[in-house]
């Protein structure tokens, strides 16, 4: 049972229209935001600063984006962010070797350095206490500039909010989320937990 019961979709016109960003991503509004809204200005901002980190600046594509939320939110241990963040995957055109690979990316030929680079930092930045070091700077630099260092940074970050928010709330999970958690992670264990 969620600590806070979300609030239905129309009750701020405002977080309404914002939230309209999140039927291209995941294909409804996430429970999450709809318990957000209780507090509009949390709610807005957090769907603004949702659309600043995941626009496409440089070559970091949507696709990455996706599969970095998804490392991080594993390393958390967040089944609601970790389902959600590989439906988005999916929807965003992550190649089908890679969804079916995901937990296999440091070895798996579907993926590039570049993209193990990228999804190692994931990794090292989400872990407590924090794990980025020389040899993480370095792999990062051969592949990626500053710019779209910052991109996946954001993402991490943004992430780590959603991560706390999700399990501490106990956020129920939606349908579409469940399904995409069951196909892809779900020979690897995953399931809803307190997500229900």
């Amino acid at each position: 049972m969620p600590l806070v019961t979300p609030l239905l979709p129309d009750h701020d016109l405002e977080t309404k229209e914002l939230a309209e960003f999140f039927n291209e991503t995941l294909g409804f509004c996430p429970n999450s935001v709809l318990t957000m809204q209780r507090r509009p200005a949390i709610s807005k901002a957090f769907i603004n600063l949702n659309k600043a980190v995941m626009a496409n600046e440089g070559r970091v594509t949507s696709a990455l984006k996706r599969m970095i939320a998804w490392v991080s939110s594993n390393s958390t241990g967040c089944r609601y962010c970790q389902a959600h963040a590989i439906r988005a995957a999916e929807r965003y055109g992550a190649e089908q070797e890679q969804l079916d690979n995901i937990w296999e990316y440091r070895t798996h030929p579907a993926f590039s350095e570049a993209e193990r680079a990228a999804l190692d930092f994931s990794l090292a930045a989400s872990l407590v206490p924090n794990q980025v070091d020389e040899e993480i700077k370095k792999r990062l630099y051969e592949h990626w500039n500053e710019g779209e260092i910052v991109e996946m940074l954001g993402v991490i970050s943004l992430f780590g909010y959603l991560n706390r928010w999700n399990d501490s709330m106990g956020t129920s999970i939606e349908d579409g989320a469940v399904e995409s958690g069951e196909q892809y992670l779900g020979k690897h264990g995953w399931e809803k937990g307190k997500h229900i």
